[in-house]
This record gives C-alpha cells, structure tokens and sequence, in this order.
C-alpha cells in the first residue's frame, strides 16, 4: 500500500471518529435541553429572576424592638424601622399621599398650642436583580404531587415514602435523609448517586399512600447560592412619614389626632386605610408585605 493510500485510510479512519463523537454530543445535549425544560415546567424548582417588582402596603404591623436595623428583606416582606417621634400613614388613594407631601410641614392645631410636624416620603429597599449560581444534587430528590387533605402524619408518610424509593425493584435504593419541605414536597437523600439520577430519569412514580395509588413526580434536587443582589430603593405611593412629633398627647389621644388631621380635604388629605403612632423614646418595626393580587 502506498503512502498515499495510508494517508486516506487514517484520514478515513479519523473522519468517521470524529463523526462518532459529534452524534454522541448531539445526543448528549438532547437530554440536557430535555431536562433543562423539565425544570423549567416544574413549580416547585420554578425561581424567578430577575425579581419582578411588587407593589408593597402597610397593613397596622408593628414590633416593638431594643435594636433598629436598617433593613431587613425575607421573602416579599421588608421591616422598616420606625425612630421614636414619627407616624406612619397610609391612604387608601395613592394621590391623597401625592397632595399630603406637597406640604413638608403641617401645622395641628390643639386646645391651647399647635403641632408642627413634618411629612417625607416613605422609601423602601427593594431587592431588584439577583445572580444566583445553582448545582444539581448527585444524591437527591424532590418528591411531589402529593394531593391536599391526605390522612397521613409527617412521620407515617416519610415512612411510606422511604420503604417505597428504598426498593430496587422500584427504581430506588438507601435512604440516608428524608424532609418535608414547606409546600408539600418531600426531599429525599440516597446513599448511592446512581439512584437518585435513575429515579430523576424515570420521572414518574405510583406510590400506594392512605389507601390510595397516587401520581407522584420525581424531580432533581437543586441548591443554589446568591452570588450577588442589586437593591434599590423603591416608592411606596400610598405611605408618608410623619416626623418630629412632640411628647404632648398620650398615644391613643395622639392617634385620634393624627387620623383627623390627614382625613381632612382641605389639608390635601382623604381616607386613611393605616396608621401607627411611634411615642417618643420608643422604636417599632412596621412590617411590609406584598399586595396578592386578585
């Protein structure tokens, strides 16, 4: 054979290896779009990011505290921090705190003296873009679908599920941990990594439970670690901030006060849905919390 024909046969020889190797990563990524999408269908691994904005509204909560943070933001609630000497207001027509603002100070006429105060917005931290990374458990899963009102304690039913996924013949294998997450959903760990991906693959169980032979998915378990978060700060169009309160009225007198005044048409005011008095000397958290629509 010529050199010229070696020369063909190893390119030859090299051509189809390397056309092996493209279908295999063409496959290969048909199953990681594949299970990209199923995550993305699936509500309970559903993350929203970047975080929509919400509208927030006060709803007469407070907390009376010894220290006074700056913010703090958990899950669409935000706690903001009320100094002593201040009032919270909240109308019910945004444009009703519009008109209030217009005048920094208001002046409260009383029996034998008049109250100057002063008005400000009120400004919220909003968290408003987050960059989380996220990593897929090799040995866990999330078990889901389990109907409302069935009839089995935490115990009995971590129980069930364990001796279920604990079963080869089902697809399973060790349990090491078990948890109910808030929601419904079970998290389940294994001993081996294998079993938790086979189960993932399968998707789709039937699990006798209270009597029942009920549909249950499989999904993968994802943990994910905020890397950064953008906050900024964010109008709350109803509220306004009443400051420099004098120590002159006890509280509920002060309140009563306060509510008349801002009701009032011809000092821009109009219904008022909240309000929270703050005495001097004292600190209290007003608690904020998204408005669910419909």
């Amino acid at each position: 054979m010529s050199v010229t024909e070696d020369d063909a046969a190893y390119r030859g020889s090299l051509f189809y290896t390397i056309q092996k190797e493209q279908t295999r990563l063409k496959m290969k990524l048909q199953q990681l779009l594949k299970l990209k999408e199923e995550l993305r269908n699936s509500p309970q691994n559903k993350v929203p990011f970047p975080k929509p904005e919400v509208s927030l509204v006060f709803r007469r909560h407070t907390q009376q505290g010894r220290e006074m943070p700056t913010s703090l933001i958990s899950n669409l609630k935000i706690c903001y921090p009320l100094p002593g000497g201040s009032a919270l207001v909240t109308f019910d027509d945004p444009s009703v705190a519009e008109q209030v603002l217009q005048l920094k100070e208001h002046k409260i006429d009383l029996e034998q003296c008049r109250l100057r105060v002063q008005v400000q917005p009120l400004e919220l931290p909003m968290v408003t873009a987050i960059q989380v990374s996220s990593q897929m458990s090799s040995q866990r899963v999330l078990v889901s679908g389990f109907p409302p009102g069935l009839k089995l304690s935490e115990e009995e039913l971590l129980d069930k599920l364990e001796i279920f996924f604990g079963k080869t013949k089902n697809g399973g294998g060790d349990v090491e941990t078990r948890e109910l997450l808030h929601g419904g959903v079970v998290v389940l760990g294994f001993a081996k990594d294998e079993v938790a991906q086979n189960l993932c693959r399968i998707g789709q169980f039937t699990v006798p439970l209270a009597g029942q032979q009920l549909p249950l998915k499989v999904s993968p378990y994802i943990t994910g670690e905020i890397q950064k978060a953008e906050v900024r700060s964010q109008p709350v169009p109803q509220s306004v901030l009443v400051l420099n309160i004098p120590d002159v009225l006890e509280g509920p007198e002060l309140h009563d006060l306060l509510e008349i005044h801002f009701q009032k048409p011809t000092r821009g005011g109009g219904e008022v849905e909240a309000l929270t008095v703050v005495p001097p000397g004292q600190r209290r958290l007003a608690l904020f919390t998204a408005v669910e629509s419909g």
